[in-house]
C-alpha cells in the first residue's frame, strides 16, 4: 500500500452568525433565538432541522496521517470561535504539503462539500487540492474531486457501490468488523456540547471517529490486495502500539483501546 495517506472527518457546528444574516436578524435577538426560530420554521413546514452544508461552521478537523515513518493523529481545533478560516487553511495546507491520498467515511456527502462552502467563504487557497490536471496532468485522471478516483477514497460510497440507499453507517460497520466503533457521544450531541463549553470532549470523539475510519480503511485495503493478511495484522498492531504510547491526559485512547480489548 502507498504512503502517504490522510484520513479526515470534521465536526461542524451551525453557523449562526451566517443565519442571522441571511434571514436579517437584528441585534436584539440572541444566537439561541435565531437559531430556534429558524428549527420552529423547519419543523412547521415538515422539513429537516438539519442546517444546510453551507452554513455548517467546522469545528474541528481530526486526521490520521500515516507515512513511511510513522502513525500521527492530530487535529485542528476552532478553539476562540474566530479560527474557522485558519482551520480549514491547514488542512488544506497539509495536502498541499504531502499530496497524501484523502480518505474519510461519507467525505464526499458532507465533510468535503462544507470544506469548499466555507473555505469559499473564507477566501481560502488550496491549489492541489483542486488541480484536475491544469498543472500536474496526472491529476487529470486521478485527482481529489473525481468521485470515481482513488486520491479521494470516500470508503462509504465505494463500498455501497455509489448507490446512496446501500450506505452503512460507520459506527456500526466498525462495531461488525471488531473495532470499537462510536464513543460517548453522536453527531447529534455536537451542538449541546459546544453550546456547554465541551469543545475538547467534541475534538476527543471526533479523533475516535477517524480513527475508526483509518481502521475500516486498513480493512479495506486487506480485502483488495493493499496489504497481505500478515501486513495487515502487522498494521492494526502497530495502532495499538501507538494509542498505548500517547500521553496520558488523553484519556479517550485508553478508553477506545479498552473498547477494542
Amino acid at each position: 500500500m502507498a504512503w502517504p495517506v490522510l484520513v479526515f472527518d470534521i465536526e461542524s457546528i451551525p453557523d449562526v452568525d451566517g443565519l442571522r444574516a441571511l434571514r436579517g436578524a437584528g441585534a436584539e435577538l440572541s444566537d439561541e433565538q435565531v437559531y430556534a426560530a429558524w428549527v420552529a420554521e423547519r419543523k412547521e413546514k415538515g422539513q429537516s432541522d438539519f442546517m444546510p452544508l453551507y452554513l455548517q461552521r467546522v469545528l474541528v478537523i481530526s486526521c490520521v496521517f500515516r507515512n513511511a515513518e510513522g502513525l500521527r493523529i492530530h487535529s485542528f481545533v476552532d478553539r476562540d470561535s474566530q479560527s474557522e478560516g485558519k482551520v480549514i487553511q491547514s488542512f488544506f495546507q497539509a495536502i498541499e504539503k504531502h499530496v497524501p491520498q484523502l480518505v474519510s467515511w461519507n467525505g464526499g456527502g458532507f465533510d468535503l462539500p462544507v470544506l469548499h462552502y466555507r473555505g469559499l467563504r473564507h477566501g481560502l487557497e488550496a491549489n492541489k487540492y483542486w488541480d484536475m490536471g491544469e498543472d500536474d496532468r496526472e491529476f487529470k485522471w486521478n485527482n481529489y474531486i473525481g468521485r470515481y478516483h482513488m486520491r479521494h477514497l470516500d470508503l462509504m460510497d465505494l463500498l455501497a457501490m455509489y448507490t446512496p440507499k446501500n450506505n452503512a453507517p460507520l459506527d456500526s460497520l466498525a462495531k461488525l468488523c471488531g473495532f470499537p466503533g462510536k464513543l460517548g457521544m453522536d453527531g447529534s450531541q455536537v451542538y449541546p456540547q459546544f453550546l456547554a463549553g465541551q469543545t475538547d470532549a467534541i475534538r476527543r470523539y471526533c479523533e475516535t471517529d477517524v480513527m475508526n475510519t483509518y481502521l475500516m480503511y486498513c480493512r479495506f485495503q486487506k480485502m483488495r490486495g493493499g496489504f497481505t493478511p500478515d501486513e495487515y495484522e502487522r498494521e492494526i498492531a502497530y495502532v495499538k502500539e501507538t494509542l498505548g504510547g500517547l500521553a496520558p491526559g488523553e484519556a479517550h485512547w485508553q478508553e477506545y483501546l479498552a473498547a477494542w480489548a
